[in-house]
């Protein structure tokens, strides 16, 4: 039987997780991504960029630059792609075209899918306008993996909380019975750059994670903010700014699940509760209000 020097890799790779054995992941990776597939295509829909902001944060596992240029290779996506107009809509077709079955599918943003999802338009395509809701479905099933990053994409997020004019629905909702692999969600507003990263590094190299009853890596979403955070048992005070803890001003850190308290933000330097404010529960399918069940 012959096996393409990748599968050889994440073959190998899998066996020593399995066993137990300790080896050099960042050097793992690295050759990995020497081979440029499975490429990531980013799509962007009903949001602020945010969590593609957050991306070019991470330092862990690698910087921004290393990742881009050793560990995977992101295809198309219009907030960092150079090219636009028609050459962007090329690429974007070449490559799930010459890699379908295989490349990533990343979605950012909710799915707006009033007035026939014509409040967000992503391009071109013969010559019609190309709906997010109608990339999403194309190139959706055409994938090897679903990733809805960020809360928006995961849950619908700011972008479907009421009134919800545009109609804005998560990834899941869209791609329901669609798919063959489950969305994976990572969820946050912005979702984690680390878990970002490690995620679709995951998803390359080992496949999907063990994901929770919403769809999310139980790595990262398995402990809530309260239970790992330091304020924890301090005295409880009713004004954001000063040391305490915000539970009597409805801090959401005891029904959130995130890795905000182990892994910070700004490179491991803090997160909302150390900055002084209450944790205002981002991460969770009901943030900012109930907009939607999925």
């Amino acid at each position: 039987m012959k096996i393409s020097r990748r599968d050889f890799l994440k073959w190998s790779a899998a066996t020593a997780i399995a066993l137990n054995i300790q080896f050099d992941m960042d050097k793992f990776n690295t050759v990995l991504a020497a081979e440029t597939d499975p490429p990531i295509i980013w799509l962007n829909g009903s949001g602020c960029s945010g969590c593609t902001i957050s991306t070019l944060n991470v330092t862990n596992p690698a910087t921004i630059d290393d990742v881009l240029l050793n560990k995977i290779s992101i295809k198309y996506n219009s907030t960092l792609m150079t090219a636009s107009g028609d050459l962007a809509m090329q690429t974007l077709e070449q490559c799930a075209n010459t890699y379908t079955g295989q490349f990533i599918l990343v979605v950012e943003g909710s799915i707006p899918t009033g007035a026939s999802g014509n409040y967000c338009i992503i391009g071109e395509e013969n010559g019609a306008p190309l709906t997010m809701q109608q990339a999403v479905l194309k190139y959706g099933p055409m994938a090897k993996y679903v990733v809805a990053v960020g809360t928006c994409a995961s849950f619908g997020g700011v972008s479907a909380a009421g009134p919800n004019n545009t109609a804005c629905q998560p990834v899941k909702t869209i791609l329901s019975g669609k798919t063959v692999n489950p969305v994976i969600n990572l969820s946050g507003c912005p979702a984690h750059p680390t878990v970002i990263i490690q995620t679709l590094l995951n998803l390359i190299l080992t496949g999907i994670p063990s994901l929770d009853s919403n769809s999310r890596p139980r790595e990262y979403y398995s402990n809530s903010i309260h239970s790992n955070c330091p304020r924890r048992g301090k005295t409880q005070v009713k004004q954001p700014g000063i040391f305490g803890c915000y539970k009597p001003i409805g801090c959401k850190g005891p029904g959130c699940s995130n890795v905000c308290p182990s892994m910070k933000w700004n490179n491991g330097v803090n997160f909302c509760v150390t900055s002084n404010h209450p944790c205002i529960g981002c991460a969770n399918p009901s943030f900012p209000t109930n907009p939607l069940t999925v």
